[in-house]
């Protein structure tokens, strides 16, 4: 068989294994008519003439000269493409998505923010859709709408001057592959069988059926790069998808551009789709595979070099191919390993690579890795310390990759100590992509915007903020000519918003994918006309550098100051009731607020409030004499007076960094799972319960930065994830140990237990424990029995709730003892919103904005734009006493920002004051903070530049009476 092509001989290899039979004379002519081309084809190689190639070997050199041509045919549309010529006006195919029989949509009267130009172009005037794609922006003229047959024949809506913009894309996501609510059979975000594992697809493990979809297109998403977990240094292939739902729902119908490895047909698009990859480093895969940093660097060099050999007989293959040199090939495969072909194609520049990586060590492995390799890198994820390194990341191969970040969520391990709420404006600054993300669902997608409204806040330039939601993660993965912008050609995926994309509660009222709407009845916010602009934000130039100078851990304390401070330029006071001044209890302040025309003075006198101008009539005087050279003025700048809100939920002055277990207090034993507790924790009136004040930790980072977020008061439990917490205790947050006066606001508050499915005991056998403790029990569940002490359970299902409210009326009506019972957690409550009431049981939600993330917390009550009310709307309604938490440690901070949402998304029923007492008096009869526990006047806090619950403000100082200063930060 010498001399036939490697297909030839397998051919002929297959039919000379085939059981001999004896062949009729017109089959045996057949056989050798069949073989003549073949025959033919030896005998002229035998006599060295020129050959004439049989069918099967011009098939054979067709196909691998086509072969060869894809590995060198770059990914993505040539630097020729335009979008407009997707038109079929310019002979275009169109959206290979459109679904027949779309309606075209003409937005009239809009503002537009098109992401053109680095995020700076805004068009004043109307869009135009239609067969899934954008087919005009701004002035449209008349002959282009009077080609679809008048305004009977499309959809016109007016927007009255509203913002539209491009459908936010998030660059990092595991929507999908990490169910919600979350449920075992259906956790396919990471593979555990190895720590380099390129060949595996995230598309295979997409579920189409996930409650996340609707959730993240009503925050305005509509686009997703589905990634891989982070369990591995090479965890697979990511794929970009489409959220809308399809009517063949399936997965494939999803992927936006599909490679070509994924459907094995020619491309739909014109062009050889990118593909997309995730890697990590660090913590992550470290901690599951027992590796060090040195092992994680020699699994990606090994496995690059595993791809480069692959990489490199291709490329020798391929030249023979170029050359002619077919006798050269003779016996020889084309070069390819269905494992590791991902990787070769990262080599070739075929594939955005998304790399999870923290640390400046990290980077510098990665960096160094692609100059070895010499392969390019599309963004870096999480990237906490990227800001501190500008200079390393421009020395990626191929160019400087985008940076994937979140707005504050840091801290939570080691490596992301260091990350900072200034990072995306110090890229920017030198001139580095930056991208805001979800990490869905360790953050909900549905708020990405507010991370990008966050990076604003904290000084990120407000094009650049806008664009690190659309065009620039379009760009990342690749996309950037067909989504990410609005502009001819591109498609038809836009947001319409109730207000200024980067105001604080920015909601959709109606979202575009492909031209198709995805809001069925939206609720549609009603928002003073202010909100259209762009808002004010504060200066941080003196913070954010001495961020980059602290290397990320500047100091956070403030210098304290006694005796008088004078506070000018106050224009109002919020959530102070019944404030009075000191030894002569007179009353400084009586009703919930105040708003001045113009702005006022306070002095303030060793932390307390004595004198707010106008307000007394000798208060004026008394300041225009005062000599005092001790005096110190602040001028707030038209800020406010506001009283400290309380954190609770979070295991704040428990938790430095949550997976160091050193830096921590530790997890109280469980006696459900554990059996019974030591009798040295047993015995006494203690009865087994844990105090959280004995394991308090003051001038935490997470502690502090709550504390400059307007926070001054925290309620903490013991930390466990069994029946069992413990008792929580309230501390100052700005305190800096256990021994300053006014450290320990109350060292008992209430007594916190869990009922839920998630524990290894049943949900009948925890009832049966708790029926038995509070009917039976001795100590501490002796007070709670007879009300004494508050039952904070921490509780979802509402199912659970309805046992919980019975089980109470048993105990009640057992002991004639009111039983002071609050639901923590709660995300179920509205369902029994009456019940609650009725049962006098105070509610405090966690989580004031629902997921669902497990199946006790699946019935959430979404709120606008999805529904009319939300949960806390329906629980004031019934006379239910709600409050709020938090969950996250690093989340305390932005406490008042989540108060300010709340109001907003009431729709004006929940006024200011209302919403602030809701991380304040509320709170505080919800958890047993006793008013004569506290000091007689609350720690105030002091906002420069605007009001406490907006984004024009920010934290310049505390006065707190408790320990006689004003703190200034």
């Amino acid at each position: 068989m010498k001399g036939l092509p490697v297909v030839a001989q397998r051919h002929e290899q297959r039919v000379s294994t085939k059981p001999r039979r004896k062949l009729s004379k017109s089959i045996l002519a057949l056989v050798l008519l069949a073989c003549a081309p073949y025959i033919f084809f030896v005998h002229t190689l035998s006599h060295d003439s020129k050959p004439v190639l049989s069918s099967l070997e011009e098939a054979y050199r067709a196909s691998v000269i086509a072969k060869c041509d894809a590995l060198r045919t770059p990914a993505g549309p040539p630097p020729s493409f335009k979008p407009a010529s997707r038109l079929a006006s310019n002979g275009g195919k169109g959206n290979e998505r459109f679904v027949p029989g779309t309606e075209p949509v003409l937005l009239r009267n809009a503002k537009i923010w098109t992401g053109a130009r680095n995020g700076t172009e805004v068009v004043f005037g109307d869009v135009l859709l239609d067969q899934g794609l954008v087919m005009s922006v701004g002035y449209i003229p008349p002959s282009v709408l009077a080609k679809y047959g008048g305004k009977d024949r499309m959809n016109v809506l007016d927007m009255q001057g509203k913002w539209v913009t491009p459908g936010l894309v998030d660059l990092h996501s595991h929507i999908g592959v990490e169910s919600a609510p979350h449920l075992r059979g259906a956790a396919d975000g990471n593979s555990r069988k190895a720590p380099i594992l390129p060949w595996l697809r995230s598309v295979d493990g997409i579920n189409t059926h996930d409650e996340s979809y609707q959730l993240a297109m009503s925050g305005g998403v509509t686009t997703a790069q589905i990634l891989p977990g982070s369990a591995n240094n090479i965890g697979g292939q990511a794929f970009v998808i489409k959220l809308r739902p399809t009517s063949e729902r399936s997965t494939i119908s999803k992927v936006l551009e599909a490679p070509l490895t994924l459907t094995h047909n020619a491309s739909d698009v014109g062009h050889v789709p990118w593909r997309h990859m995730k890697h990590a480093c660090g913590e992550n895969p470290d901690r599951l595979y027992s590796q060090t940093r040195m092992d994680a660097q020699w699994n990606f060099r090994h496995a690059y070099d595993e791809a480069r050999k692959i990489r490199d007989k291709q490329d020798e293959f391929c030249s023979k191919v170029d050359q002619g040199d077919w006798a050269g090939l003779e016996g020889s495969d084309f070069p390819e390993d269905l494992q590791w072909e991902s990787l070769v194609d990262v080599l070739r520049g075929k594939v955005r690579l998304a790399i999870h990586c923290y640390e400046a060590v990290d980077l510098d492995g990665i960096v160094r890795l692609s100059n070895e390799f010499k392969f390019p890198v599309a963004s870096f994820h999480h990237a906490g310390e990227t800001y501190l390194v500008p200079d390393l990341l421009k020395k990626t191969w191929g160019g400087t990759p985008s940076i994937a970040l979140f707005a504050t969520n840091f801290r939570k391990k080691r490596e992301a100590y260091r990350g900072s709420e200034f990072a995306p404006r110090v890229l920017a600054e030198h001139g580095i992509p930056v991208v805001m993300k979800s990490d869905h669902p360790v953050l909900n997608s549905r708020y990405l915007l507010y991370e990008a409204q966050l990076a604003h806040y904290y000084g990120l330039n407000p094009a650049l903020a806008l664009a690190s939601a659309t065009s620039v993660p379009a760009r990342a993965a690749g996309l950037s000519h067909r989504i990410g912008t609005l502009a001819e050609g591109y498609d038809a995926d836009l947001v319409i918003w109730d207000s200024h994309p980067l105001s604080l509660g920015a909601t959709p009222e109606q979202v575009y994918v492909d031209g198709i709407p995805q809001l069925s009845k939206p609720t549609v916010l009603k928002k003073p006309r202010t909100f259209q602009d762009l808002p004010s934000v504060p200066n941080w130039d003196k913070e954010k550098n001495e961020t980059v100078k602290w290397e990320g851990l500047p100091p956070l304390k403030g210098w304290k100051k006694g005796g008088k401070v004078r506070l000018v330029g106050v224009k109002s006071v919020l959530g102070l009731n019944d404030l009075r001044s000191g030894d002569d209890d007179e009353a400084v302040f009586e009703r919930g607020s105040l708003d001045f025309e113009e702005g006022r003075t306070v002095i303030v006198e060793d932390g307390k409030v004595t004198c707010i101008e106008r307000v007394h009539g000798d208060c004026l005087r008394s300041i225009i004499v005062s000599s005092d050279d001790d005096e110190t003025v602040i001028d707030l700048k038209g800020g406010a007076i506001a009283a400290g809100l309380t954190t609770y939920g979070s295991p704040l002055g428990l938790v430095e960094i949550r997976l160091e277990p050193s830096t921590n207090d530790g997890k109280v034993l469980d006696p459900l799972v554990d059996g019974d507790l030591p009798s040295l924790l047993t015995s006494g009136k203690e009865g087994g319960v844990v105090k959280a004040v004995d394991g308090l930790m003051f001038e935490g980072r997470n502690t502090l930065l709550a504390y400059r977020g307007g926070v001054t008061t925290a309620v903490t439990a013991p930390v466990g994830n069994g029946f069992l917490q413990g008792i929580s205790a309230a501390f100052s947050v700005g305190a800096p140990h256990a021994l300053e006066r006014g450290a320990v606001v109350q060292e008992e508050t209430a007594l916190h237990i869990t009922i839920s499915h998630l524990l290894s005991a049943s949900v009948s056998t925890q009832i049966a424990a708790l029926r038995k403790l509070l009917l039976d029990g001795e100590g501490r569940w002796a007070t709670v029995r007879k009300g004494k002490m508050h039952l904070v359970i921490s509780v979802e299902s509402a199912d659970i709730m309805s046992t919980l409210i019975h089980l109470k009326k048993e105990v009640e009506d057992e002991t004639g003892d009111e039983l002071k019972m609050t639901f923590s957690g709660a995300t179920e409550a509205h369902l029994l919103a009456n019940q609650i009431a009725n049962a006098g049981v105070s509610v405090i939600l966690t989580s004031p904005r629902p997921f669902p993330g497990t199946w006790d917390q699946r019935r959430i009550l979404a709120g606008p734009p999805l529904t009319k009310d939300t949960s806390i709307t329906t629980l004031l309604d019934a006379g239910v006493n709600v409050a709020i938490g938090v969950v996250d440690e690093y989340a305390a901070r932005n406490l008042r920002f989540d108060l300010a949402w709340i109001a907003l998304d009431s729709n004006g029923t929940i006024s200011q004051n209302q919403a602030f007492a809701l991380a304040t008096t509320n709170l505080h009869k919800a958890l047993g903070l006793s008013a004569r526990s506290r000091v007689v006047v609350p720690d105030l806090v002091l906002y420069s530049g605007g009001g406490a619950l907006d984004f024009g403000s920010k934290v310049v100082g505390v006065a707190s009476a408790a320990r006689g200063v004003v703190e200034i930060f």
